[in-house]
């Protein structure tokens, strides 16, 4: 059965522009035309639609379902085991500084298929020799409800491990055999500090304690410029003087004024 072309105007592009915009808060240039093409069509495909302007209108509805599945098209889930090694690097010594406490609360926002929180429990069973004298949680959100799945599940094709230390490998990852050949899983005990939650980060944000470090990485770069200042004032409200955010490699805190102070590479301590 032939693949049905849809046609997409100017003013449905720009409308799904405004609309993603609204409800997940990522900016799309005039470039991404095809990349919005590719990932509405298969959306009016899956719902029996004939244009752009009916998906539009149900998006625009507000209260419908697809809302979920329309957040979920147009995210972008691109993560790997131990990304930008240098921040769990830093991970392994901040450690030092919570040894008399033996207390951390991390967020990761914005984990995607769960690689980042992963690698976070990893790096701290690696470094805490008593670890289970610390009180540890680590919170990890996401706005696609299909990649959380996925991070829940813990399993992963043995090619997104390729990167990862021998060692840490044999010691953390689970071969599968079976139905489950030429497949990861993530070892329990590397499972238990880890809460996973659907979260909006332009929405409401349910929780009420603060956090030593969050991770969001390589998530403000797809963001409008006008909703960058106000998460990075919202995160600050979250975090207590001396504690830690790490940001993507593209990304910096140059406009939070007085929140946050650079101590490495794309790493920020509260002030």
């Amino acid at each position: 059965m032939p693949i049905v072309e849809y046609n997409l105007s100017n003013h449905e592009f720009q409308r799904l522009q405004g609309l993603v915009r609204q409800y997940t808060g990522i900016e799309l240039s005039a470039s991404k035309r095809q990349l919005v093409y590719s990932r509405f069509s298969s959306r009016l495909r899956a719902l029996g639609l004939t244009t752009f302007q009916e998906y539009c209108d149900l998006v625009d509805d507000g209260d419908h379902p697809e809302i979920n599945e329309f957040a979920n098209a147009i995210t972008t889930n691109f993560t790997r085991f131990f990304r930008e090694p240098h921040h769990f690097d830093f991970l392994r010594e901040l450690v030092r500084d919570y040894a008399s406490k033996r207390r951390l609360r991390i967020w990761s926002a914005g984990c995607s298929t769960g690689e980042e929180p992963y690698s976070i429990a990893i790096t701290l069973l690696d470094s805490i020799s008593d670890i289970d004298t610390w009180d540890i949680k680590i919170l990890a959100t996401d706005l696609d409800s299909n990649a959380l799945q996925v991070a829940s599940n813990g399993i992963y094709p043995c090619t997104h491990v390729d990167n990862v230390e021998p060692h840490v490998l044999r010691r953390w990852f689970q071969k599968g055999r079976g139905q489950r050949e030429g497949r990861v899983r993530i070892a329990p005990a590397a499972r238990r500090f880890i809460r996973f939650g659907e979260l909006n980060l332009i929405g409401q944000w349910p929780m009420r304690h603060d956090f030593d470090v969050i991770f969001c990485r390589n998530v403000m770069i797809y963001f409008a410029q006008e909703l960058k200042e106000p998460l990075i004032r919202h995160f600050a409200k979250q975090q207590q003087p001396g504690s830690h955010l790490i940001v993507g490699h593209a990304e910096n805190l140059v406009s939070s004024g007085s929140l946050y102070t650079p101590v490495g590479n794309t790493i920020y301590r509260r002030n």
